[in-house]
């Protein structure tokens, strides 16, 4: 009977923790898009299910990050310069294109541009603090639906770190106090790429770890999260670029640090910088991330329906005859990242869901649900999740068979890929952060 109470105590403290999970970096806490968290929920509309909804100072796309009662987004105040001309649309039906600039508040300061990162308690939406970085540098120009603050925030639960398109790099503390800063952009050469720099921060173990794929220089950098100071540093030569984000995966052989660049993908040790193994051909714009599960990378390269492909870790060398288990040369979204979860793939795009068996490539369905996809999908609780730019949400229950449970429409653009905390989907549009609960 007393081994009963105690099994019983354990499961109601394993239930709390599993609705207790922070979302620390962009993609959540495993960086695959993948919440363990139950009770999640399904619909919501305007003012239904909307827990608080809080105005940004500034605007942007980048994704909320969630650590305790904390929400930390990052946004940009005052316009840079928009690079002439547009990628071709992502959307099949052109009446739900929507290619006007970002646009939010008015600019507070209309001749300079100030980066932000801004905190709001969980709980019931009131801003904590905001802390503003004065852009300095060189300013590329971006592409008219993200801007230079399109980098996610990443949180270790001491300390919040951000990058911005100029290159600039600042720790905060939890209560918004510089701990340090940096400036690569002035250090290593401006970060000049087509439509602006989109890479976001990744944390392992002590580092913090930067993709900076750049026409002047490309590099992956990890410096010393607490001080900001190097601890490695690979040149990986001239004239590559990157929008992705480097993903650390646990392999066979430890853990590997994944990067999609415009060259191929390539895999390094995250503690070291080692070099490991590469694969893939040359992509043009190189932007989505991987989803990994038991040992097995998921991915797709990006940019006009694109290949993805499954990898497996532990290879050496060019690993295309020996570790790639399958590769499908096309039909994979431009921008958004595959999600594995329950054995399955989800991809979307062009208003067009995807479902791929992962351990064959083969197609399990697809569906054209309407809407665009830039944000990456996330899933958790037997759903998935796929947020357009239209400002709706389409849920899916996860199978072998199309299943939409709820198509749930909020006021505003979602280019933000979402983020899931403590039973709670947190949406950004272009200048509010919106809390949805049942």
């Amino acid at each position: 009977m007393r081994f009963v109470s105690v099994s019983v105590v354990f499961q109601i403290l394993m239930a709390g923790h599993a609705l207790a999970e922070n979302w620390p970096q962009w993609r959540g806490p495993q960086g695959n898009g993948v919440s363990p968290e139950i009770n999640l929920p399904a619909r919501w509309s305007t003012d239904e299910n909307v827990v608080w909804k809080a105005r940004l100072r500034g605007v942007g796309v980048s994704s909320p990050v969630v650590w305790g009662d904390r929400v930390f987004v990052t946004s940009q105040l005052g316009q840079s310069a928009l690079r002439a001309g547009d990628h071709p649309t992502l959307a099949r039906d052109e009446s739900v294109v929507d290619e006007r600039p970002l646009s939010g508040p008015e600019n507070e300061s209309p001749d300079t541009v100030h980066f932000l990162i801004e905190a709001f308690h969980r709980t019931d939406g009131r801003r904590l603090w905001d802390y503003s970085v004065e852009a300095e540098g060189t300013m590329n120009e971006v592409h008219r639906k993200h801007n230079l603050a399109s980098p996610s925030a990443v949180t270790d639960g001491e300390r919040v770190y951000a990058i911005f398109g100029t290159g600039q790099v600042v720790a905060l503390d939890m209560d918004g106090a510089l701990i340090w800063k940096r400036h690569l952009g002035a250090e290593y050469g401006p970060f000049e790429i087509n439509w602006g720099p989109g890479s976001s921060p990744t944390l392992y173990q002590n580092l913090l770890i930067l993709l900076c794929d750049y026409a002047p220089a490309s590099y992956l950098l990890a410096v010393d999260k607490r001080t900001g100071q190097n601890v490695w540093k690979v040149d990986r030569g001239n004239g590559k670029s990157s929008y992705s984000t480097p993903t650390v995966v646990t392999g066979a052989q430890g853990d590997e640090l994944i990067v999609n660049s415009s060259e191929r993908l390539d895999a390094y040790r995250p503690a070291t910088g080692e070099f490991l193994w590469h694969t893939g051909e040359s992509n043009r714009f190189p932007i989505p991330v991987p989803s990994a599960h038991d040992g097995i990378i998921y991915t797709s390269r990006g940019y006009r329906s694109g290949p993805y492909m499954a990898i497996r870790t532990g290879g050496r060398g060019d690993v295309t005859a020996t570790h790639v288990e399958w590769s499908v040369p096309t039909g994979a979204p431009y921008i958004s990242s595959v999600v594995h979860y329950q054995d399955l793939l989800y991809m979307a795009e062009a208003g067009v869901v995807t479902c791929v068996d992962a351990r064959t490539g083969e197609r399990v369905w697809q569906e054209r649900v309407g809407g665009i996809f830039s944000a990456s999908p996330v899933a958790g609780d037997g759903k998935v999740y796929f947020v357009s730019e239209t400002g709706e949400t389409v849920v899916l229950a996860v199978g072998r068979e199309p299943n939409i449970l709820e198509r749930n429409q909020i006021e505003g653009r979602l280019i933000a890929s979402p983020a899931i905390s403590n039973g709670r989907l947190y949406l950004r549009t272009d200048d509010h952060l919106v809390s949805i609960g049942e």
